[in-house]
């Protein structure tokens, strides 16, 4: 692992290592609409069914951002990882999508045992 990378996991316990400090719940967020060509795509689209390439553009973009920011964050407070990160998303006025990523910012240091599962809970 090099000094600048953040680990981000979902699970609550990283293989290996042991947390040895939390600093708690930090989070990225973006908020992103379609531009009205966009829109007009994705309506043409939806009006014969199946995936909407746009959108699942626009939302894996948007995801890209907030985990980026998320381990910005993180970074900012000396955490090394992110333990139980996940996802949360909601929609403004139906044209603009909100997308969240939040978890927990720690320190861990290699356990010296690959199998070793130190949590929080």
């Amino acid at each position: 692992m090099e000094s600048n990378d953040v680990i981000a996991v979902s699970t609550n316990y990283i293989s290996g290592y042991r947390i040895t400090k939390v600093f708690g719940t930090v989070w990225g967020i973006t908020v992103r609409s379609r531009g009205i060509g966009g829109n007009m795509m994705a309506g043409l689209r939806s009006l014969k069914g199946g995936e909407i390439k746009e959108y699942i553009t626009l939302l894996n973009d948007a995801r890209n951002v907030a985990m980026t920011r998320l381990k910005e964050e993180a970074r900012t407070l000396g955490a090394n990882a992110l333990i139980d990160v996940r996802f949360d998303s909601s929609d403004f006025a139906q044209i603009m999508t909100e997308i969240v990523a939040y978890g927990t910012a720690v320190i861990i240091t290699p356990s010296g045992k690959e199998g070793d599962l130190v949590s929080l809970s």
